[in-house]
């Protein structure tokens, strides 16, 4: 049942937004990274209906709104990593592990299928709100809260598969303290991309 729900919304997001896009990833990243969000929203709701037309609006409106800021939100993680922690950041370059983060994970899927449903509804709340950069903070928040393991592994792909399969214990603290940093740094707005 649930396979073929995911066939059909696929299939419509294939057919009616490969224009939308096309040009901000590749198709096979396009379909894994909405089946992603289809799958984490999916345990959110019931539903099937109403799943399929949030799974729609919502996708639609993150890359309508903010697909041409999407890339740049590596950079941005960067940057407050500097002001929060730059002993860390520079263990990361170092180690050849920066350029390698999930950021598709963290960014394109909306840390669908890193976050257990219950802090990724907080984290989604932000988007739907008028917030990409939410994203970045609950990025560097990941890091921050693991800042004393990621110091210790010293392989790009040891960093790369920690921080992929995140333990789901204490996700709803990071998420609480990614919106603190979220608003030391963007004040409260309303819309902050």
């Amino acid at each position: 049942q649930h396979q073929i729900f995911f066939k059909h919304v696929l299939h419509h997001q294939k057919n009616h937004s490969r224009t939308e896009n096309e040009s901000f990833f590749g198709q096979d990243e396009e379909s894994e990274d909405f089946l992603a969000v289809s799958r984490a929203m999916e345990e959110i709701v019931d539903d099937p209906v109403d799943c399929y037309w949030l799974i729609k609006c919502f996708i639609t409106q993150f890359y309508t709104k903010f697909g041409d800021s999407v890339p740049h939100l590596p950079k941005s993680l960067e940057h407050y990593l500097s002001q929060e922690e730059p002993r860390l950041l520079t263990h990361l370059k170092s180690t050849g592990a920066l350029l390698q983060l999930p950021y598709s994970l963290w960014f394109r899927r909306c840390f669908a299928g890193c976050l257990p449903e219950c802090s990724l509804q907080r984290v989604w709340d932000k988007v739907i709100s008028g917030s990409c950069k939410i994203l970045v903070f609950v990025a560097l928040e990941i890091l921050l809260s693991y800042k004393i393991m990621l110091l210790g592994i010293n392989r790009p792909e040891g960093v790369v598969n920690f921080l992929s399969n995140i333990p789901q214990e204490n996700t709803d603290a990071i998420v609480t303290k990614a919106v603190e940093l979220w608003q030391k740094y963007c004040g409260n707005p309303v819309h902050a991309v």
